[in-house]
């Protein structure tokens, strides 16, 4: 049974940092394509950032780029989301995700992904 398993959301304050996690298990994760979306209060879920099985690959949205750092740990069957200089437009529900084949180039269109984490809360106060 395929499980994502996000952790490390919390209550920050803007100009703060969190860092997220990403634990997979059931799948073939070294052989998986990642990516982190969000999704704020009354908006649609939004992609955030990518990155490829061996890690050589990352795209970020534009929103993020510069602030937030996707990496990953193949041994450890996880993923991760450095958040820094958070601001409160950032508050959202994170989900890690897989994607459903390596040969799907988009990276930040959803239904390319096939398996989803239940989602950690971010806040950020201003």
């Amino acid at each position: 049974q395929v499980q994502l398993a996000e952790s490390g959301g919390g209550l920050v304050q803007a100009g703060g940092s969190l860092r997220l996690f990403c634990v997979a298990s059931g799948l073939a994760f070294s052989s998986s394509d990642m990516g982190w979306f969000r999704q704020a209060p009354g908006k649609e879920r939004e992609f955030v950032a990518s990155i490829s099985r061996s890690g050589s690959s990352i795209h970020y949205a534009d929103s993020v780029k510069g602030r937030f750092t996707i990496s990953r740990e193949n041994a450890e069957n996880t993923m991760y989301l450095q958040m820094n200089s958070l601001k409160p437009e950032d508050t959202a529900v994170y989900y890690c995700a897989r994607k459903k084949s390596s040969f799907l180039s988009q990276s930040d269109v959803q239904t390319n992904y096939g398996y989803w984490g239940q989602g950690t809360q971010v806040t950020v106060s201003s």
